[in-house]
């Protein structure tokens, strides 16, 4: 199975039109263009997850003043899109179609594919607290990294063939909900990947 996108070069930078944060302030946030082919024979539905594994561990450092995170500073992952029970038939989904600005509280109920669902995203526990911002975060939310990191982040959109119609997931389901009960029901997995940093000093590299 292959999966490709239009709204950026495989290993290359994601425009800010996909990314929630910009130099000067929100990105575009709209979800980028994706299309896969070479489907596995049985394949009765697919899961998408976008991960940024390039996350600072220690949250108190993002954005603090005069501080930049080091490239090597401990990394885990923050999730930026859970869809799963896309339908056997769909191969692409255009730009825009899922998200198409910044929703301040989230996205309710986000479109996509007619059948699928979407699940939370990290932004959910990020913005926990904020009186403004705060809320349960659906569907796709772009790129958003600490502009005093010196690491470029990586974005992954990983796609899976599935064996079966939908898989079992709560309302809320999370990205971990979708790899476990994924569990013995993958036939095959495709990804792309997309670079973004809001880093002066990298973005000049």
């Amino acid at each position: 199975m292959k999966l490709r996108s239009d709204s950026f070069d495989n290993g290359g930078r994601i425009p800010p039109e996909f990314a929630m944060g910009a130099v000067d302030g929100f990105g575009g946030n709209r979800n980028p263009h994706l299309a896969w082919d070479e489907v596995p024979p049985g394949a009765r539905s697919f899961a998408l997850l976008c991960i940024d594994g390039d996350a600072p561990t220690d949250p108190s450092l993002v954005g603090k003043e005069g501080v930049e995170i080091p490239a090597d500073h401990p990394r885990g992952e923050f999730v930026h899109w859970a869809m799963a029970d896309i339908p056997a038939d769909v191969r692409e989904i255009a730009a825009g179609s899922c998200s198409d600005g910044v929703t301040k509280q989230g996205k309710r109920s986000p479109q996509g594919p007619a059948g699928s669902r979407q699940g939370l995203n990290d932004y959910t526990g990020w913005f926990t607290g904020d009186a403004e911002l705060g809320g349960d975060y659906f569907g796709y939310d772009g790129p958003y990294p600490p502009p005093n990191d010196l690491r470029t982040h990586r974005y992954v959109f990983r796609l899976f063939a599935l064996g079966a119609d939908k898989l079992e997931l709560p309302a809320k389901f999370t990205a971990a909900d979708v790899r476990k009960a994924a569990e013995g029901q993958v036939l095959a997995e495709a990804a792309v990947t997309g670079n973004y940093s809001l880093n002066p000093k990298v973005l000049a590299g």
